[in-house]
């Protein structure tokens, strides 16, 4: 298991699009739950500081 070299500043993120292993991908908007929001295991690629979006990409889709 690699485990991620920084931490996700939520105070940056206006969405997340989980990316699935179907091919298929979600849009959610995080305003007022970013306490809430458990990623688990798999690959993130935070453009936050750019764009305010953190893409999740779940363990079998990274």
């Amino acid at each position: 298991m690699q485990l991620p070299s920084k931490t996700v500043d939520m105070t940056k993120v206006r969405t997340v699009i989980f990316h699935l292993p179907d091919g298929k991908a979600y849009q959610v908007s995080v305003d007022g739950m970013e306490h809430f929001i458990e990623f688990g295991l798999g690959r993130i690629c935070d453009t936050s500081d750019i764009d305010g979006v953190v893409h999740y990409f779940p363990t079998g889709n990274s």
